[in-house]
């Protein structure tokens, strides 16, 4: 694939155009106060394995411990207000789940969120100690965004979703403005793919400030929704995820980001899971960075060959370090 070149209900009709640079830039002055500026980190040791210059954008370093929180106060903000007190509920295996607790907790509302029974601990008591109320539902997020809407109907919440929206692509978004800003001459940048919301973003600013740039996604191997949406010419749902990349599980792309990705995107690569689990070790024993699998994904990818990195200027951007301490330990 080569693709260079008011009221709730009207929240949930917003048409499907893509998301713009102003868009972008709005959701930056938006966010700021809240957010963490992130680093673009020099990986010394990435950098003598690859023969390139290396540089990763933490958001594992993010509120919340990853870059969740952009997206989700962005669109948490522009609710209107007197819809907004009413209270807020989402849908995420967890990062997104912290996120829009987080905002909700920085707004003093209500925040209800569903998470699937094999949510991992940490970020399932993250998200309590935030004071979100955790309901657990099924394993997929298909599962999760059926039981959230019913909860939403029934009380009246507003849906946060975790991905398809332009105030949530727009937040997320602001990943790859930063880049643009932070480094104005890398070759490559690589973002992780779970629904979309990060590399659609973030590949809509790139393109617009850094034409020439060559922008990939990652998947894992064994939920590659996005890749399968491309390869059909349409989002598709596949028929089971196996990771242990617990952020990048959607059984389907969503409609808005997979247009993005059509559109800004060079190419979405896979990694497997050992190639995953190697590169978050690699990352906390010789860098001694704390990154959670789904965040070590782009990371894999540049051990796996997977992108062209000698002589060139490469970003990989971490997008959380949400890792249970005890698989820490087993690292």
């Amino acid at each position: 694939m080569k693709a260079k070149t008011g009221r709730m209900n009207s929240i949930q009709r917003m048409n499907d155009a893509l998301v713009g640079l102003e868009a972008i830039q709005l959701a930056h002055e938006r966010v700021r106060s809240v957010v963490v500026r992130t680093p673009l980190y020099s990986a010394d040791a990435l950098q003598d394995e690859l023969g390139g210059e290396v540089r990763l954008k933490l958001e594992s370093l993010q509120r919340g411990g990853s870059f969740k929180i952009r997206g989700a106060y962005n669109f948490v903000a522009q609710i209107p207000e007197e819809e907004r007190a009413r209270g807020i509920i989402t849908y995420s295996s967890g990062n997104h789940a912290q996120a829009v607790a987080l905002a909700a907790r920085l707004h003093g509302i209500r925040a209800v969120v569903v998470m699937p029974v094999t949510a991992p601990d940490v970020k399932r008591k993250g998200a309590e100690r935030l004071g979100a109320e955790v309901v657990l539902e099924g394993t997929t997020s298909l599962h999760r965004k059926v039981r959230a809407e019913a909860i939403a109907a029934a009380d009246g919440l507003v849906v946060v979703p975790p991905f398809d929206h332009p105030w949530i692509i727009a937040g997320a978004g602001t990943v790859g403005l930063e880049i643009a800003e932070d480094w104005d001459s890398p070759d490559t940048v690589v973002l992780p793919i779970g629904g979309g919301g990060l590399c659609s973003g973030s590949a809509a600013a790139l393109r617009i400030l850094r034409p020439d740039l060559t922008i990939l996604g990652v998947e894992p191997v064994g939920a590659a929704a996005m890749r399968a949406a491309l390869d059909a010419g349409e989002p598709t749902t596949i028929d089971s995820v196996d990771s242990i990349a617990d952020g990048l599980l959607p059984v389907r792309a969503g409609d808005l980001t997979f247009k993005h990705v059509r559109e800004f995107v060079d190419d979405v690569v896979l990694v497997d899971d050992d190639a995953i689990r190697d590169a978050a070790a690699l990352l906390f024993s010789r860098q001694r960075l704390v990154v959670e699998f789904s965040g070590a994904a782009t990371v894999a990818a540049l051990r796996s060959g997977l992108v062209e990195t000698k002589g060139r200027k490469t970003v990989a951007v971490v997008s959380g370090g949400n890792i249970d301490p005890s698989v820490l330990t087993a690292l």
